[in-house]
């Protein structure tokens, strides 16, 4: 049986629920747009943005008490060996308040800074990722967060003291057949009386088998007196209705609490309501702006854990009579390590700094985190096992059952690939980034390239565009990066300033030249938009290692050496840019689309002949109906 299509949605009408969904206003300033445009505004981040000295005390003592329980409390590998965290061990995070790092005092919380709760996640994630999954869905995406943005007076007092030393949470979004485009959202909630009514199928509800609250978006229908449209509602975990029908088990990640979810004739009070009907895609949104920075937090611990096992592995495993460290094939690898741990701690660091200022808008700078260090952390996680050799690709228990230390180097590997999909894969990311930069053009000259518009709104729009590009494009021709003694107080990293400012400059104008020649088609062009993404992502991570390298050396806490992995980072980042830009207008994209066209229609079917498909039998998308379970519930809350 094949899962019945509940909703169809048109491409023109799942790309407005995305774009209704966006922050459609620049409030405050951004240091990633403004790169995007050809501008360098060092200003937004430098001198480097330091805490107040009462976050740091606090900060530094939560650190301290949770490096103390993870050490003496976690046991890494029973929770792989066993595929789920001990009760007594989510008991005692609880009660060090981990549940409660960025809930205010007020209502029972620890009231971290997000540098300090990304230190903590980054910590707690190298005991055990599957922790730090836990404590960041629960504050990142789950009720605390949104109901800090949006919520009412009486649901913060309702809530957020249970959030923050008792009740987890969990965030509902996905659907059996509803991936990244919320158009196509199925559930419902049917305003009933005081109530609204709840139906539906939710997937991947990480910390949903173990969650005492739910966030859950759901699709009110218009009708009289509501407005209708996906919402948002704080929906209590052991509500009549609710079944938690299977926990799934992953590549990676073995103690994840990942289920899928059912909702069936689930009566929730309005009060419970996040923000008005309609408006759950933008709090989703907003929320994810800083709850995104999490993962890249935890992918900044993962590489500190990948430094410090390549440089003791390296130094004592010994090939043709020097350490493997000494021969350039492998040192090459130790080094990016090296580097790109440097660099993108301090993207983390600055990201996190400016988002406690709330100075800038940083919802480009925090998707740029996510998309940046879920792939570097992958790629230095694949260096790892590289160097390890044969002993990268056997297991923790195997090592240590034949007399080695147990180093779980394969278990990181696959714990860190699901970093590329969580939160907006690598794909959504690119094209949520890539619409974020270009804002600024179809804000101008969006209704040139709509085809619904009039001739007379075209026109203005012309006019309006002429103005701005008028004023714009001569910015792109000349600047400070061209000049050889700019930003000298960086010393021997100048440089590769003046490099970011060029570059760009250049950016930008590939960018125009690219709107210019595709114009409505540029939103098709995903390989060209995800190459500009890429750029700009180096490019801010050059500018962040940068300015950490001098705040370091400034304050006299090992700046030599941070400007020397800095300056490393630079070079390595600058040969990535200028091969994306040579791929931009060189490529196969053309060509690939041929040939994908060719695999649905089934034009090489041949080519997969002589194998053996070990795939079990079943539809590729599971039957999401709305009604009873008829399963049992293995929902299993810790009290």
């Amino acid at each position: 049986m094949t899962a019945p299509s509940i909703r169809n949605v048109s491409e023109r009408e799942a790309r407005q629920v995305a774009e209704a969904a966006r922050e459609q206003d620049w409030r405050k300033p951004s240091f990633a747009k403004e790169l995007f445009l050809g501008r360098f505004r060092l200003d937004l981040i430098h001198p480097h943005p330091t805490p107040a000295v009462d976050d740091v005390r606090r900060g530094e003592k939560f650190l301290a008490t949770l490096r103390e329980f993870c050490e003496n409390e976690v046991d890494s590998a029973r929770i792989e060996r066993e595929g789920q965290i001990p009760d007594e061990t989510v008991d005692g995070l609880k009660a060090l308040g981990a549940l409660g790092m960025k809930i205010d005092p007020k209502y029972g919380g620890l009231g971290l800074t997000q540098v300090y709760y990304n230190r903590a996640l980054s910590l707690a994630g190298t005991a055990s990722p599957a922790i730090g999954a836990l404590l960041s869905a629960h504050q990142s995406i789950g009720v605390p967060q949104p109901l800090k943005l949006f919520g009412t007076k009486e649901q913060k007092e309702t809530f957020l003291p249970r959030c923050a030393r008792t009740d987890i949470s969990a965030f509902l979004l996905t659907e059996p057949d509803v991936g990244s485009d919320p158009a196509r959202l199925a559930t419902m909630a049917v305003p009933e009386g005081t109530d609204y009514v709840l139906d539906g199928v939710k997937l991947w509800t990480t910390n949903g088998v173990v969650a005492d609250l739910l966030v859950v978006m759901a699709r009110v229908p218009a009708s009289e007196g509501h407005k209708g449209g996906i919402t948002a509602f704080v929906v209590e975990a052991d509500s009549p209705g609710i079944t938690v029908e299977h926990r799934n088990a992953f590549m990676g990640l073995r103690g994840l609490e990942n289920g899928v979810t059912r909702f069936h004739g689930v009566r929730v009070p309005a009060a419970n309501r996040i923000g008005p009907e309609g408006a759950g895609l933008k709090i989703a949104l907003t929320t994810l702006n800083t709850g995104r920075l999490s993962l890249p937090a935890m992918c900044v611990g993962s590489g500190k854990w990948c430094l410090k096992i390549a440089r003791e592995w390296s130094a004592v495993r010994e090939q043709w009579g020097r350490p493997v460290a000494k021969h350039e094939a492998v040192g090459a690898k130790i080094s990016f390590i090296a580097a790109t741990t440097f660099a993108l701690e301090a993207v983390v660091d600055l990201s996190s700094q400016m988002a406690d200022e709330n100075r800038n808008d940083i919802r480009i700078e925090a998707a740029l985190a996510k998309l940046y260090g879920s792939e570097m952390g992958w790629l230095m996680a694949d260096e790892l096992v590289q160097i390890r050799g044969g002993r990268g690709y056997e297991t923790a228990d195997s090592l240590a059952a034949r007399g080695e230390r147990a180093v779980p180097t394969e278990q990181m590997l696959r714990d860190m690939r699901i970093n590329r999909i969580f939160e907006g894969s690598t794909e959504i990311m690119h094209l949520l980034i890539a619409r974020e930069a270009v804002d600024a053009h179809l804000s101008v000259a969006g209704d040139l390239i709509d085809p619904d518009k009039s001739l007379a709104d075209k026109g203005r729009a012309a006019a309006k565009a002429g103005g701005f590009y008028a004023r714009w494009l001569p910015k792109l021709v000349a600047g400070p990066g061209q000049l050889p003694r700019t930003y000298q107080e960086f010393g021997r990293l100048s440089g590769h300033l003046r490099y970011v400012e060029r570059t760009s400059r250049k950016l930008a104008r590939s960018t125009f030249y690219a709107m210019s020649r595709w114009q409505g088609r540029m939103e098709t062009k995903q390989g060209f938009l995800g190459r500009i993404v890429d750029i700009g992502a180096e490019l801010f991570a050059m500018s962040a290692a940068c300015v950490r390298a001098e705040h370091l050396r400034e304050t006299g806490d090992h700046g030599r050496e941070a400007q020397q992995l800095a300056d490393v980072f630079c070079r390595q980042a600058r040969i990535r840019i200028e091969e994306l830009f040579a791929r931009l207008w060189t490529n196969t994209d053309e060509l690939d689309r041929k040939v994908v066209s060719g695999v649905l229609d089934g034009s090489y079917t041949w080519l997969e002949e002589g194998i053996i498909d070990p795939s079990g039998e079943g539809p590729w998308i599971a039957d999401a109906t709305p009604g009873p379970s008829t399963t049992d519930n293995v929902r299993r809350p810790i009290r």
